[in-house]
């Protein structure tokens, strides 16, 4: 799989951020260049967990989401090879049609992207199309597989984060690539094969 670039040019430095707007109780940024992206499957946080995550701030409760992410909770469908290459698969069918991907990891019951979107483009549509299409490709395959989710494939809502400057680009690229490494799942980022980082050894 290629993206299109690790690191797409420098990123200028701004002073104030794009008006963000709320969802539920998650904010979202529409018109930044650079956005680093987070969503996940249904059962990927027992619902205690999201219970308490609900009482914190937003930045805090995004912190601690994302680490308890990597303890693998839920069925971890997106650890089956062919349903991650649905989700890689469709992040790449609009590559350079409607955002470019700078950087992307399939975890195995979460993922992370940092894209540009392009300016006819709103996030909000795209990350909607994102998972609607594939939670109809991933059931299709758990029904093959005999197997049912107790939940909606994916939750309904997402984290993004602006990205503030190159060193912060660089930084979101990096925290997206080490993700399996953090989890546990491999030494070094270039061996996780759902990774933009990844690196054949064949």
């Amino acid at each position: 799989m290629q993206t299109q670039g690790r690191v797409a040019g420098n990123v200028s430095a701004k002073t104030t951020l794009p008006e963000a707007h709320s969802r539920g109780y998650l904010p979202h940024i529409e018109e930044a260049e650079f956005q680093m992206i987070t969503y996940r499957l249904g059962d990927a946080l027992p619902t205690e967990v999201m219970q308490r995550l609900a009482h914190l701030g937003s930045e805090k409760r995004r912190i601690d989401t994302e680490q308890l992410l990597g303890a693998g909770y839920g069925q971890c469908w997106l650890a089956y090879p062919n349903i991650a290459k649905i989700v890689i698969d469709n992040w790449l069918y609009f590559a350079g049609k409607r955002y470019r991907i700078l950087a992307y990891v399939v975890m195995p019951n979460h993922v992370h992207l940092l894209i540009h979107v392009f300016e006819d483009s709103s996030l909000s549509k795209i990350i909607q199309s994102w998972k609607s299409y594939t939670a109809k490709k991933i059931a299709k395959q758990l029904d093959l597989a005999g197997q049912q989710p107790t939940l909606p494939i994916w939750q309904p809502d997402y984290w993004d984060r602006f990205i503030r400057n190159q060193a912060h680009l660089e930084a979101a690229i990096a925290y997206i690539h080490n993700n399996p490494v953090t989890a546990g799942l491999v030494a070094c980022s270039t061996d996780w094969r759902w990774s933009s980082d990844y690196k054949s050894r064949s």
